[in-house]
């Protein structure tokens, strides 16, 4: 059985529960991720962070970071598609980090053309969050709640607040926004 634990945003590791192994838990590590192996018996009761949790042979359990229990997994490194109903889940279960909000529209050529610049930019800082919105009518309301003109739009966010926005593809200018949200 597996136990998926999120313990950052920048380190995904998953633990392995071997139940027919006795042996002490051994620690492999990857370029991705880290597996950790432990026997059933050192198990039956764990404690991970502020969540308890009590396991039984045979069942899959799955431990989210605050980032994936507002609805669909944020994934370290890529770029996560929200819509009206998960964006500000997503948003406050960040907390104090630093959100980048894509605002584009499939039809849209200059987001065509930096989307591929904004999918490197979520490899490249892995302590930022990296959201996109397709303003398409099932969207508008969030789109308007967020004063959206022009596509592409990027907003960034800090502690769910907006604090900064570039408009239109600018990569140099939304990379010098980020960092200095960043470092704010």
């Amino acid at each position: 059985m597996a136990l998926n634990l999120c313990t950052s945003p920048k380190w995904i590791r998953t633990t392995v529960f071997d139940s027919a192994s006795s042996s002490k838990p051994s620690l492999a590590a990857s370029s991705s991720s880290s597996t950790t192996s432990f026997s059933s018996s050192i198990l039956s009761s764990k404690s991970v962070g502020l969540q308890r949790l009590s396991l039984k042979r045979n069942v899959g359990v799955s431990v989210r970071s605050s980032l994936e229990t507002a609805g669909p997994t944020v994934t370290v490194g890529k770029v996560t598609e929200v819509n009206k109903d998960t964006f500000w889940p997503i948003v406050n279960a960040a907390g104090d980090k630093t959100v980048v909000l894509d605002m584009f529209t499939k039809w849209c050529g200059p987001c065509k053309v930096i989307a591929p610049l904004y999918e490197e930019l979520s490899q490249k800082y892995l302590d930022v969050v990296f959201l996109k919105l397709d303003c398409n009518q099932d969207n508008k309301s969030l789109a308007k709640e967020l004063g959206i003109k022009v596509v592409p739009t990027f907003k960034i966010l800090k502690d769910s607040k907006i604090v900064k926005e570039v408009t239109g593809a600018k990569f140099d200018d939304l990379l010098a926004a980020i960092d200095s949200v960043r470092s704010s």
